[in-house]
């Protein structure tokens, strides 16, 4: 069964990819970008990946009634959005990774200042690409205003300022081992945030009612929290290749992870616990789209099975 779950969400995250990816490829043709910051750019964005997030965005848009295509601009910008803080988090005043995606990172193949230029580029044109989402100007307004909190200082980028001062398995300030609620915290703002607000922002572009935006948002939440428990998982008992990092890195930085807090098995029943909030948010939706209903039961799932 693991097997059939597995083989379907990877079939249907490869459907919606290629439209995501035809929409960035040709976007960034179109641009009038010097050569070396569109080489830079395109490197990391076009590098592959599950596309997690801009496919989220369309599942929810789409199962809430929006056309596929209406919702394409606004699920390219959560890519680039996505890209550029993995371009920024590897960089030596951050995370230092010199790989990710199984290539060298963006500042191992075009040099630091490049490598941070190429993320602000993507940022900046992940906002102009939200612009171009066709649906209600006021829905487009409350879906950007989604994804900025999602990626700013409450969301993302806070969560990272959060990971930096909890690495070394102690506070900054107090010196005192982090718990599991500030790892739950940093984890929610760094991860997270962009997995809710491209479940919740798909929902937005499709003007859903009140009940279907809480509920993606409520989806996404649980979702995000299971997908990096998992991840933390993956680093202890992953392989390299699928994983695109040496295995066991985030324990080599001295980073705080579930599995380093409350062990191997205890993060498996919390990423258990998890998926099933995230199932349970599915099953109180009303007059959706069923087929995508069953896509983020599957994905919920397959989420999990990773750990196992």
């Amino acid at each position: 069964m693991s097997d059939d779950i597995a083989a379907r969400v990877k079939d249907a995250l490869r459907d919606l990819s290629i439209h995501v990816e035809a929409f960035l490829a040709s976007c960034m043709a179109d641009r009038d970008i010097p050569d070396a910051l569109r080489e830079s750019m395109a490197y990391s964005l076009m590098a592959g990946g599950k596309r997690l997030r801009p496919c989220l965005c369309l599942a929810w848009a789409e199962l809430c009634g929006l056309e596929r295509a209406r919702a394409l601009p606004f699920a390219a910008a959560i890519e680039c959005i996505h890209t550029y803080s993995l371009i920024h988090d590897d960089l030596p005043a951050m995370d230092d990774d010199d790989m990710r995606r199984g290539k060298p990172s963006n500042h191992k193949q075009f040099g630091e200042a490049t490598a941070i230029l190429a993320g602000d580029g993507l940022l900046t044109e992940a906002f102009l690409f939200m612009t171009r989402a066709q649906s209600e100007p006021a829905q487009v307004l409350e879906a950007v205003a989604v994804m900025a909190r999602a990626a700013g200082a409450e969301g993302m980028v806070g969560g990272q300022v959060l990971d930096m001062e909890y690495t070394g398995r102690v506070l900054a300030e107090e010196g005192d081992p982090v718990t599991l609620d500030q790892l739950r915290t940093m984890h929610s703002m760094k991860t997270g945030a962009l997995i809710r607000a491209s479940c919740e922002a798909g929902a937005v572009l499709a003007c859903s009612g009140g009940v279907q935006r809480r509920l993606a948002k409520e989806y996404g939440a649980h979702l995000g929290r299971a997908f990096q428990i998992v991840d933390d998982i993956l680093d202890e008992v992953g392989d390299e290749k699928s994983l695109g990092k040496p295995v066991g890195s985030d324990r080599d930085k001295g980073k705080t992870t579930y599995v380093s807090l409350v062990g191997l098995e205890r993060s498996r029943e919390l990423a258990e616990e998890a998926t099933q909030q995230a199932l349970h948010a599915l099953e109180r939706l009303t007059g959706v789209e069923p087929d995508w209903v069953d896509f983020l039961r599957d994905l919920a799932q397959y989420v999990l099975i990773r750990a196992v």
